[in-house]
């Protein structure tokens, strides 16, 4: 019988990191990573995101355009994209190995079947904890450098200035989800070698005396 404690921390796990895995894809196609407004036109601002720029207006609305080539982006925005992409796919590999190494799918039975659903487990759990690391360390190296360009005092005081865009917190929540749908999924397979019960025969032998002096050998299963 599967523990119910093991149990709850694998659906707890596969919850949140299913949640953490669709934060990281909405934060991948967000455009708003730089949000830059200026003073002159306080209804416009330029959202600027890894696939595609977008002009957000009161009265017009939203137009974007997509970014005609990759070598149009600079360093950072680069390489957060291909963090992002690198986590996305991560974390989904680690929610498809955990899917099978569940204890409510009987898919693998026995002691060495239990041994390959725990492998299974811990593989889920260090690719989740890879997305989240990879999502944590993209949002975080393109808020420094917003930070570092936001006070720098080369440039001049009335040239806008990029600030944190909304699927920076989004990219932020999903890399601190699949790092505790990670620990769930370590923790449920610590100590789940299931033992199957089974019935140990003991064999006796006790000798009988007889009357007559002969001895009768009698065996008794236990």
């Amino acid at each position: 019988m599967a523990n119910p404690c093991r149990t709850a921390m694998e659906l707890l796990g596969m919850f949140i990191g299913t949640g953490g895995w669709f934060c990281s894809l909405a934060a991948t196609l967000m455009p708003q990573w730089r949000s830059l407004s200026t003073e002159l036109l306080a209804t416009e601002s330029i959202e600027q995101g890894l696939w595609e720029d977008c002009v957000m207006q009161e009265v017009v609305g939203i137009e974007c355009r997509p970014h005609d080539t990759i070598l149009g982006l600079d360093n950072t925005l680069t390489l957060a994209r291909f963090l992002m992409c690198l986590s996305n796919a991560a974390s989904l590999l680690g929610l498809l190995l955990a899917i099978p190494a569940m204890s409510q799918i009987n898919c693998c039975k026995g002691e060495e079947g239990q041994s390959i659903k725990r492998g299974l487990k811990i593989t889920a759990a260090v690719f989740l904890c890879i997305g989240g690391v990879l999502v944590l360390t993209s949002v975080s190296y393109v808020a420094y450098d917003i930070v570092q360009k936001f006070f720098d005092e080369t440039i001049p005081h009335g040239v806008p200035r990029s600030e944190f865009g909304d699927a920076l917190f989004v990219g932020w929540a999903a890399g601190f989800l699949e790092t505790v749908a990670a620990a769930l999924l370590f923790a449920s397979s610590v100590g789940s070698r299931d033992r199957e019960p089974r019935l140990v025969y003991h064999h006796q032998r006790q000798e009988i005396s007889t009357v007559d002096g002969s001895i009768r050998k009698r065996t008794e299963y236990v």
